[in-house]
C-alpha cells in the first residue's frame, strides 16, 4: 500500500474517534476532537501532495481519498448535529451533496470516466474543515443571530452546492453518451 493510500485509510480510521470525542459533548472532547480533526484534514492535503509528487496516483487512491473525505466530514457533522453544535439544515445540505456526488462519481466511473476534483471542490472542502473545527471550538460570542462557526457553516453549505454543479454536468455528459 502506498503512503497516500495509507493516509486515506488513517483518515477513515480517525473518523469514529473524532465522532466519539464530539459526542462526549465536553470541552475536553471538543478540543481533542478538533485537534484530531485538523490532523485528519491535513492528511487530505498530504495524500494528494505525495500522490502527485511521486506520480503514484491510482484509481484506488482516488476512491480512498474521496471516501475518506466524505466519511470524515459526514461523520463529524452527524456527531455535531447530535450535540446541537451545527444547524441541521446546513449539515444536511452538505451531507446530501456529499452522498449525491459520491453516487454520481460511481455512475460515471462505471462508464469508464473520471471526474477530477475542481478548484471549487477544494475550496468547499477547506471551508467545511474550518467550519467544523470552529463548531467544535466555538470560541466566539454570537455575531448577530449566529455564532461565527454557524456563519462559516452556511458559507460551506453554499459552496458545497456550487461545487456539486461540475459533477452534475459531468454526469449529464456521460448519460448523453450512453444513451446514444
Amino acid at each position: 500500500m502506498s503512503l497516500p493510500d495509507l493516509l486515506g485509510v488513517i483518515r477513515i480510521l480517525m473518523t469514529p474517534v473524532v465522532m466519539v470525542l464530539v459526542l462526549t459533548d465536553s470541552r475536553t472532547g471538543f478540543l481533542i476532537g478538533a485537534a484530531l480533526f485538523v490532523i485528519a484534514a491535513f492528511t487530505d492535503f498530504l495524500d494528494g501532495y505525495y500522490a502527485r509528487r511521486w506520480d503514484i496516483g491510482t484509481v484506488l487512491g482516488a476512491f480512498l481519498d474521496s471516501t475518506a473525505d466524505k466519511l470524515l466530514v459526514t461523520g463529524t457533522l452527524l456527531a455535531l448535529i447530535a450535540v446541537d453544535r451545527v444547524s441541521v439544515w446546513a449539515a444536511l445540505i452538505i451531507i446530501a451533496r456529499e452522498i449525491a456526488v459520491m453516487t454520481l462519481r460511481g455512475v460515471v466511473a462505471i462508464e469508464g470516466e473520471l471526474v477530477r476534483p475542481s478548484i471549487w471542490g477544494k475550496a468547499k472542502a477547506n471551508v467545511q474543515y474550518v467550519a467544523i473545527v470552529l463548531a467544535m471550538l466555538r470560541l466566539f460570542q454570537p455575531l448577530g443571530p449566529l455564532f461565527l462557526d454557524e456563519w462559516v457553516m452556511w458559507v460551506a453549505a453554499l459552496l458545497t452546492l456550487a461545487s456539486g454543479w461540475g459533477y452534475v454536468q459531468a454526469f449529464r455528459s456521460v448519460v448523453r453518451r450512453v444513451d446514444r
